[in-house]
């Protein structure tokens, strides 16, 4: 028996995408979407496998709000490497299967372990 806990927050940056051709190559903005699954094989007493607001917060902490992600990261800022860059800080703390990062309402990368 497992549980997938899921948890979304969102926010906004710039980026631009290095060594590509086409527009987004240009520096542009997104509300970038982060969706995080976690399992958990057990609740505890009163039923909760892993308290919601405790992933919240790692996930809050670890999100560049309202900054150029290429001044950030060392790595070219596109959803795929920002899903697996999460997903690795995320895993250090808690049981992650996988994170999505949605830069559009129709666009997103998922990063998971292959297991």
């Amino acid at each position: 028996m497992s549980w997938i806990l899921t948890v979304k927050d969102r926010f906004q940056a710039a980026h631009f995408l290095k060594e590509y051709e086409g527009k987004c190559e240009k520096i542009h903005g997104h509300t970038f979407h982060v969706e995080v699954r976690v399992s958990v094989e057990s609740l505890d007493k009163i039923g909760i496998g892993i308290d919601f607001k405790f992933i919240k917060k790692a996930l809050s902490e670890i999100m560049p709000d309202h900054t150029l992600l290429n001044e950030v990261y060392d790595f070219n800022p596109s959803a795929e490497n920002l899903s697996r860059f999460f997903f690795n800080e995320l895993k250090k703390r808690f049981p992650v299967t996988s994170v999505t990062v949605w830069e559009s309402e129709d666009a997103s990368a998922t990063y998971s372990e292959d297991k």
